[in-house]
């Protein structure tokens, strides 16, 4: 039986998945591939590199590091996550990343990433994390608060703009398991939101506008599949209750909250998951 692991972005919601992931590594489940949008790849490397409590340990640590991510950071630099302290002091030196051991692993690792001249999803699997960081900080660059990343000549913004769960792509690979890790409460629906500011800043490319008009509705039909498949073909784990958590958090409080209900809601899923694990037969 092959795995693979999705997970949901959502900024510092993410610190969700980093305490489910950090359940996970206790077990003896294989996981064979993730697939991690925005947060969910930023903070799924350290399921991969097995760095237990790593993300939760650095995110309360910089909480109000303006150096870190946050408004200053954004006037300042152009990205309101420093591309030098997330993506050189911090994995260099704060609380060193071990590279090593990611690239060793046998999981494979894919990032989503959106190509703003199509305006659909790319899925990197990363080889090489040492140098291929770039897609990393191009799955995690929120729109209108970060920097267009250009990657061999492509443009590239935030994975979660063109698939924010990767299911539909996940389902055509051949796994046969599939675990979902959500960042939003099951009866959560995205809205229509006001694009205007963002026609203004991306009016070059007219498809990536076109996605983020749409992404409430991609959004919420994805969130319907999922609902209508979990527990059948495939298996999710999200939060149980609402966590007021900002997308860019500096209460180390509300951190340690959303961390705390990923590890519970992951205990709480242990045995409905290892059933569905060892149930027969593919998707």
């Amino acid at each position: 039986m092959k795995t693979l692991l999705v997970l949901e972005g959502g900024a510092l919601r993410g610190i969700y998945t980093a305490g489910v992931l950090d359940v996970l590594l206790d077990t003896d489940i294989k996981i064979d591939a993730i697939v991690g949008v925005s947060a969910g790849a930023l903070f799924g490397i350290n399921y991969v590199s097995n760095q237990k409590g790593r993300c939760l340990r650095y995110n309360l640590e910089n909480a109000n590091n303006k150096n870190y991510m946050g408004f200053h950071s954004l006037f300042k630099t152009g990205n309101i996550m420093n591309e030098d302290f997330c993506f050189n002091k911090l994995i260099y030196e704060t609380d060193p990343f071990d590279f090593d051991t990611f690239n060793n692993s046998k999981t494979k690792f894919y990032c989503v990433v959106t190509n703003l001249e199509t305006g659909l999803p790319e899925y990197k699997l990363i080889t090489d994390i040492k140098n291929e960081m770039e897609y990393l900080r191009a799955s995690g660059s929120m729109p209108l608060v970060s920097k267009i990343v250009e990657i061999d000549g492509k443009k590239y913004l935030d994975g979660g703009v063109s698939d924010s769960v990767p299911l539909e792509w996940a389902l055509k690979q051949g796994y046969d398991k599939i675990i979902i890790v959500e960042t939003r409460v099951k009866d959560y629906r995205k809205k229509k939101s006001n694009t205007s500011l963002f026609k203004l800043k991306y009016k070059s490319y007219p498809n990536f506008i076109n996605t983020l008009e749409n992404r409430w509705i991609t959004y919420n039909k994805t969130k319907e599949d999922i609902i209508k498949l979990d527990r059948d073909k495939i298996f999710v784990i999200r939060p149980s209750k609402l966590v007021p958590i900002k997308r860019i958090e500096h209460d180390r409080t509300r951190i340690q909250e959303m961390y705390d209900l990923g590890v519970e809601d992951a205990k709480n899923s242990l045995d409905d998951l290892k059933i569905y694990l060892k149930r027969e037969g593919k998707r």
